[in-house]
């Protein structure tokens, strides 16, 4: 009896887009970092090639992030006051691929840095490591507009990978972007045609989608996941079906989202039967991490040391196989 062949046969190859500079290419990275490629969707090699494995980001920011819980604290220790020796310990003992630094000491309702302040941060941190470097602004648009364009300045040549791009702001990051040769995230709030639509905007002002990772505004789990999931998953598909605006390796910002929710947040005396928060919290950020990695993620940026080491060594059985 003949046997059906059943495999997808896609006909397009998800861009590859490389994020740090050596000193070859006029940075000062150790090494860089190459995300996409994949010719089938992921894990699945009988199907097509997957060139370059997922990686990890380590999850930093200027300020001790306000809401964090304790035992999340405690798992990062002292080094949380400091972006540069958090950067470090990231690197050297957890073993990730990136950093990736969100200056939320620049929003206007908090710390309110202002943009050289948060720029010495940036280099405090290249300085520190010598793995490529994502940066996030504080999410207060008109301050980012100042903020990532001096700290894009302080980083110029090392090809950062830079957040993010939205339909009100693309020109802005898209000039930041070409003038210091950094890559760009591009965001829409979990909406495929506005995902669809900001690429488009970054593409007619000019800058090349060679340079962009897609970024869905990442749910934690329970929180909107499954849609999410979803989301990510019909990107990686129509991109493999031959949409090139859709051709863009992705990244999930699983640790910034897990750490906000009450499951991650309230211990056993809130929650009778859930177990303890030390083991729970970062059980919630690796399951969401897990299904984002299956939906198509590239990227996957990570706070809690035990997520970052269960992450890695799914990464590495799945790539084994």
């Amino acid at each position: 009896m003949e046997v059906t062949d059943i495999k997808e046969k896609w006909t397009n190859k998800i861009r590859t887009v490389t994020i740090g500079a050596t000193a070859d290419e006029g940075g000062t990275r150790a090494n860089t970092v190459t995300v996409g490629g994949e010719t089938t969707l992921p894990f699945l090699t009988f199907e097509g090639e997957i060139p370059n494995r997922p990686v990890i980001a380590g999850a930093i920011a200027d300020v001790v992030p306000e809401g964090w819980p304790q035992i999340l604290k405690d798992a990062i220790g002292d080094v949380i006051n400091s972006p540069a020796e958090w950067a470090q310990k990231c690197v050297e003992e957890y073993k990730v691929d990136l950093i990736s630094l969100k200056l939320i000491g620049g929003d206007p309702a908090g710390a309110n840095r202002g943009p050289s302040e948060c720029a010495e941060t940036v280099k405090s941190v290249l300085e520190a490591v010598d793995v490529p470097l994502i940066f996030w602004g504080c999410d207060d648009e008109e301050k980012d507009n100042e903020l990532l364009m001096e700290c894009s300045h302080a980083a110029k040549g090392e090809k950062c990978l830079i957040g993010s791009a939205t339909e009100s702001n693309y020109r802005t990051l898209g000039a930041i972007g070409t003038a210091d040769k950094h890559k760009v995230i591009a965001e829409a709030p979990v909406d495929i045609n506005i995902g669809k639509q900001v690429n488009i905007l970054l593409q007619d002002a000019g800058f090349s989608l060679n340079d962009v990772v897609m970024c869905q505004v990442t749910a934690a789990l329970g929180y909107g996941f499954d849609y999410v999931y979803t989301i990510f998953e019909r990107v990686r598909i129509a991109g493999l079906k031959g949409d090139d605006l859709m051709a863009l390796p992705q990244i999930a910002n699983v640790g910034w989202e897990t750490w906000k929710v009450k499951e991650a947040l309230q211990d056993d005396d809130v929650l009778p039967g859930w177990g303890k928060l030390a083991d729970r919290g970062p059980m919630w950020e690796t399951t969401a991490a897990t299904g984002y990695l299956h939906a198509g993620a590239d990227i996957l940026t990570l706070a809690h040391p035990k997520s970052i080491a269960a992450m890695r060594e799914a990464i590495d059985e799945l790539m084994a196989n």
